[in-house]
């Protein structure tokens, strides 16, 4: 390590010394040789009380490892007090510090910081009960950037602005809005520091239009400070550099690794422009994530790929490691009811209800299992792909379906990276998920990752590989569709695998700058898919084959999606919009469908094999029997679907009723109630391996019409042993 920084020969002065960051500075400074007057009021948390334990037990703590310290306990008020304890201590305190806040006037903080304060807190509450307010803050130039021989007046005029900023805040849910103006204009407390001729071209008339138009209740502007003067208004905003974490995980941190990081802590390089603290806030949570990830001390990561773009082309065609997925009917019917499905619809029952005869599963339930490509470090286990993974959004989805989604079982995804796009503002990552069922491909999933601030390392900005989104014909859609968000809709949703805090958590939300937490994108996408589906497919999840979307706008749980539709052939096009506020969700969208059908069941040509032709071929002995006998008991005609691979196989009809018969192939009469089931399955019933009401509830067996009829099974199905 380099030469360390000392302080020997300085005398420091570090107030509320006795905890927090005032003792850790105060022992810093200490232990480097610094001769450091630890002043501490000893007050309780609320202010109140005086006590000298705190500040004794740092200055023991100080001179224990050697250093030297004396104590001081009067309040921050009695500056002098604090100035002359160092002085009888130790003969001597930084000259600049004296004459800078020597010259501080009582008079100036109370009529431009505290004045202000307290003719806003008079008004506050008539503006708070009238539902409106407008409040502009006159700050100055001096305050924001500082002024040579007006620290009192600096003082004062930036304390306004922070005054400003949280009344904003406070302000904003009665319509208060609180906006600080910095005016450079001719006044007696500029006459001294400004020639006539340019006083003269500052009138501050050039000042007052602004001022107007803060103060008219068609001004939304919240929380803005401008400056103003000569007939010209401009807005400022903070501005950030990426910076630099100097730790290591478990290790401590020194002034030595500052000093040969600061150019990087100081490199404002694609710098960020943090809006409210919540921005501010957001970045040590990902310090933190990074630190805990043993992502120690390293220079500013955009910067660096900025740099090192050859690192990024390894990353196309890389492989993330594969992943499974296993389910049963319960995650169907859950992420159906997460995407807004209800009992309410008879039309939703279908996916709603294991037992139903079409029970189904919803087809954008196919980003479920292709989501677990991405979570445990997937993207981050990929060579070349050196972001910040904190800074990730999700900006488009594409999902293709090559066959209806099994309703359970065992899915397998493999992930690659596609492509790799250089946006400026940030980096897009295509991540293209094949899924499958064994062998066979299910479906296909192509995420649209943008990575924040991760841009500007030379790559290109388009690729052939993007599944594309397309703009909605221009004309009045053709159908509209809105259904409402339960204020639980994320709480549900989340439940599907989505476990981001920002969704349920609203500490978590605010510190991503959301007033409460969010609706998960791909929960608006499943609204607006199953909007398509029940208006232009029937709710037959057979005629879905895909869906592109572009996240646009967060939702809040409670607010109505509304879904406009535009139908062009086999695509609809898609809008979805918060009905409340009209801001669009999703973007350049569309759902394609295949054919309908002609509407009668997929049967599959007689063959050889089925087991449950010899049920059938004994029950049809026993009904030329004893049909009579039967047709007391029953008097009923019972459907039979078996199927094989998921299609119907084989149909017969069991006419226990005046017909006493069975009819083979499909049945062009009314039957009572109707039975599907696969032929192993019905084997295994009719064996007595499976308990009929178990195949039932376990949506191995299926019945429709007549339910109550199915207890009457044992009639037709018993003597199973003569088979």
């Amino acid at each position: 390590m380099s030469e360390p920084l000392a302080f020997d020969g300085k005398v420091v002065l570090v107030t509320g010394a006795g905890g927090g960051l005032g003792r850790e500075y105060a022992l810093a400074f200490g232990q480097r040789g610094a001769s450091v007057v630890v002043n501490d009021l000893g007050g309780d948390i609320k202010g109140g009380g005086k006590s000298s334990d705190a500040a004794d037990k740092v200055v023991e703590e100080i001179k224990a490892k050697g250093g030297k310290a004396v104590a001081n306990y009067d309040s921050v008020e009695d500056g002098e007090k604090l100035i002359q304890t160092a002085l009888d201590a130790f003969g001597r305190i930084g000259k600049g510090f004296i004459n800078t806040f020597a010259c501080i006037s009582d008079l100036i903080h109370r009529v431009h910081l505290r004045g202000s304060f307290m003719v806003t807190r008079a008004a506050w509450n008539h503006m708070k009960n009238q539902k409106f307010g407008r409040i502009i803050m006159t700050a100055s130039a001096a305050g924001i950037y500082g002024n040579f021989g007006q620290a009192n007046y600096s003082a004062a005029k930036l304390g306004l602005l922070g005054l400003a900023n949280t009344l904003a805040i406070e302000g904003q849910k009665y319509n208060i809005h609180c906006n600080t103006i910095a005016p450079t204009a001719g006044s007696r407390l500029t006459e001294t520091v400004m020639p006539p001729d340019l006083l003269e071209s500052l009138k501050a008339e050039y000042v007052a239009p602004l001022v107007l138009w803060l103060s008219h209740d068609q001004c939304q502007e919240n929380g803005g400070l401008f400056e103003v003067g000569a007939g010209w208004i401009g807005k400022l905003r903070w501005e950030r550099s990426q910076g630099c974490i100097v730790r290591n995980k478990n290790q401590g941190m020194f002034p030595e690794t500052v000093r040969d990081q600061w150019d990087n802590i100081c490199d404002f390089t694609n710098a960020t422009k943090p809006a409210n603290i919540n921005e501010s806030v957001a970045t040590l949570v990902e310090v933190l994530s990074r630190v805990e990830a043993d992502e120690g001390i390293a220079p500013n990561p955009t910067s660096a790929m900025a740099t090192a773009a050859s690192g990024i082309s390894p990353a196309v065609g890389q492989k993330l490691p594969q992943s499974t997925f296993s389910y049963s009917h319960t995650q169907c019917i859950l992420y159906a009811l997460g995407v807004g499905m209800s009992t309410k619809d008879d039309h939703h029952l279908k996916f709603l209800y294991e037992g139903h005869e079409d029970f189904s599963c919803l087809p954008t339930f196919g980003v479920i299992p292709s989501q677990a490509a991405m979570m445990d470090g997937g993207l981050g286990s990929v060579p070349g792909l050196n972001f910040d993974f904190t800074r990730l959004l999700h900006g488009e989805q594409y999902l293709e379906l090559f066959k209806p989604l099994p309703t359970s079982g065992t899915l397998t995804s493999q992930a690659r990276i596609a492509d790799v796009l250089d946006k400026g503002s940030g980096a897009v990552i295509l991540l293209d998920v094949h899924t499958y069922s064994d062998k066979e491909l299910v479906c296909y999933n192509q995420y649209s990752l943008f990575i924040v601030g991760a841009g500007g390392f030379g790559g290109k900005r388009t690729s052939d590989k993007a599944m594309s989104t397309v703009a909605h014909p221009n004309r009045t859609p053709d159908a509209v569709m809105t259904d409402t968000t339960t204020r639980d809709q994320a709480a549900l949703y989340r439940l599907s695998g989505d476990w981001n805090p920002l969704h349920i958590d609203p500490s978590f939300a605010a510190m991503g700058g959301f007033k409460s937490p969010i609706l998960h994108g791909l929960c608006s996408f499943g609204f607006a898919a199953r909007h398509v589906l029940k208006q232009y497919a029937n709710n037959d999840a057979s005629r879905f084959k895909s869906i592109k979307v572009r996240f646009v706008k967060p939702v809040l749980p409670g607010q109505s999606l509304q879904t406009e539709m535009w139908k062009e052939g086999k695509r609809i096009h898609i809008q979805c919009k918060v009905k409340e506020s009209g801001a669009v969700v999703l973007s350049g969208a569309y759902v394609d469908l295949h054919a309908a059908a002609d509407g009668s069941p997929q049967v599959l040509p007689e063959a050889g094999g089925l087991k449950s032709e010899l049920v059938f071929a004994e029950i049809g002995r026993r009904i030329k029997d004893l049909g009579a006998e039967m047709v007391k008991k029953v008097n009923a005609v019972f459907g039979w679907e078996i199927t094989k691979g998921g299609n119907t196989a084989s149909i017969n009809a069991v006419m226990l009723n005046l017909s006493g018969a069975l009819h083979k192939g499909p049945y062009s009469g009314k039957t009572d109630v109707t039975i599907t089931v696969s032929d192993d399955d019905f084997m295994e019933v009719v064996q007595g391996k499976l308990n009929p009401q178990k195949a039932f509830f376990a949506g191995k067996l299926k019945v429709r019409g007549n339910i109550m009829l199915s207890q009457k099974l044992e009639v037709i199905l018993k003597d199973y042993a003569k088979l």
